[in-house]
């Protein structure tokens, strides 16, 4: 059975959401505040985690983040009512897989869930331990990047976003794709951060390099290749 930690202040929420995926099959373990649910996490095997972000004692943002010290690939899925493209993007740069805002629909919940269950555990049985296009080296098993040689250093969910590109290399790719594959959400078209993190990745894996990896296709989307 797989299990999932809850950390949510809001008892009546806890409730709610220990219920409705105890009743879809998952144990459960809930945490009140974010020094609990660090505590549970050291102590306790969880294969995803289910965060609020505005807790006591330590919030939802900085609780991933010192989940991504010591374990790089559990999921984290946040759920919180600051729904802003910058909110969302401060939950990813602290390596969240994913974002939902309340209030939420538990059916869509439990398909995020399963959707980041299944797609850890793809990661973790399939893969090689390198990656490697044009003189780009991803290195599966220490999540690091390096090109020509030069180590460079990504956020969690940079890292993703590069290694579905690098993945689908010479195929263009939409932002519906994106948001679907590496942020398991629908593409918001009122928002950028997909933009936002493109330009993010440019800046660290072209910016200093001859050839360019990542190219725009005004009106459907990206492509990673090396030629122009």
């Amino acid at each position: 059975m797989q299990s999932i930690l809850i950390i949510e202040d809001d008892k009546r929420v806890a409730d709610l959401l220990k219920a409705g995926l105890e009743e879809s099959g998952y144990h459960t373990m809930v945490a009140y505040d974010g020094a609990m649910g660090l505590r549970l996490f050291a102590s306790n095997s969880f294969n995803l985690v289910l965060s609020d972000v505005i807790l006591p004692k330590l919030d939802g943002f900085e609780l991933c983040k010192e989940i991504r010290k010591t374990n790089a690939s559990v999921p984290i899925l946040m759920l919180t009512a600051l729904g802003s493209t910058n909110d969302k993007l401060d939950g990813f740069d602290a390596g969240a897989d994913d974002y939902m805002v309340k209030p939420f629909d538990f059916r869509e919940l439990n398909a995020r869930i399963k959707a980041l269950l299944k797609r850890n555990t793809n990661i973790t049985t399939e893969q090689p331990e390198e990656l490697k296009y044009a003189d780009l080296t991803i290195n599966l098993k220490r999540k690091e990047v390096w090109r020509n040689g030069v180590m460079i250093k990504l956020s969690p969910k940079e890292y993703n976003l590069l290694l579905y590109l690098t993945e689908n290399a010479e195929r263009v790719i939409s932002r519906t794709e994106i948001a679907e594959k590496v942020w398991n959400t629908h593409f918001d078209t009122g928002t950028n951060f997909i933009d936002v993190y493109i330009n993010y990745l440019r800046k660290k894996v072209d910016k200093e390099f001859e050839i360019k990896l990542i190219h725009t296709r005004p009106g459907i989307g990206f492509i990673f290749t090396d030629k122009p």
